[in-house]
């Protein structure tokens, strides 16, 4: 545990190679805090903030969908602080909601040279204490809402990643014993808005289309005026 520190993901960049096994990065204080794309992340007091450091063998295609393997942590995690089930959904690629608000986000990050991944960050923030205001988000983002103002619960960031790490490690044995099929199908079994229209939009273009499912490869499945689209990557409203 670390009492301050720039960012999770970037300790974890630095420390990635003395590292003997997975490792668990928790912060109270980060003073660089980012999510996808570089945006900055809120993080007051009381919130959280983890990296899981990784030594992965498989080729990054299959590295990515732990993200997928993270999000059902995340489910797991808060169920297990007593939160109702009805309440969450998973908002592909890489967000948590509660009670339609985003609670949690995801940033995987790999960490290597050259076409090759010598390992893989996943770092977590979850809204535990807090939220910012929706007034000081992008357009069209998602309503943030904490755990203790949409539940009551209260909970540390140490407690939370007691949670956090061991439902990972059960869903990560789940992921490198059976594959990624079953975790897709207790993601989208989980997910937010399937089978209802969505749009998604890549830094280029803009797909509206119903939510379908998502493939073997983790993209998301539109179905739209013009067939079904396939996406990798894009930020994703409602």
């Amino acid at each position: 545990m670390l009492f301050e520190v720039d960012s999770t993901n970037a300790e974890a960049a630095r420390i990635a190679g003395s590292l003997a096994g997975p490792e668990w990065i928790l912060a109270l204080k980060q003073t660089a805090s980012r999510g996808r794309r570089g945006r900055a992340w809120y993080f007051p007091k009381g919130n959280f903030a983890a990296t899981l450091v990784l030594h992965p063998h498989e080729t990054p295609d299959v590295v990515a969908l732990r993200s997928f393997v993270a999000s059902l942590a995340l489910f797991d995690a808060l169920i297990a602080c007593g939160v109702q089930a009805q309440s969450l959904a998973l908002k592909w690629p890489n967000d948590v909601l509660l009670n339609g608000g985003k609670v949690a986000g995801i940033l995987l990050e790999s960490i290597g040279a050259g076409g090759g991944i010598s390992h893989l960050a996943i770092g977590i923030g979850v809204n535990l204490a807090d939220a910012p205001l929706a007034s000081d988000l992008e357009a069209r983002a998602m309503r943030p809402v904490s755990l203790l103002s949409e539940t009551g619960v209260a909970v540390a960031p140490e407690d939370f990643l007691d949670l956090l790490a061991s439902a990972y490690a059960r869903q990560e044995s789940q992921f490198t014993t059976y594959g990624f099929a079953p975790i897709c199908d207790a993601w989208l079994a989980r997910a937010a808005k399937l089978g209802e229209v969505i749009t998604a939009r890549t830094m280029n273009s803009e797909t509206t289309g119903t939510f379908e499912t998502v493939d073997a490869q983790g993209n998301l499945v539109l179905k739209t005026s013009e067939g079904r689209v396939a996406i990798a990557a894009a930020d994703v409203f409602f």
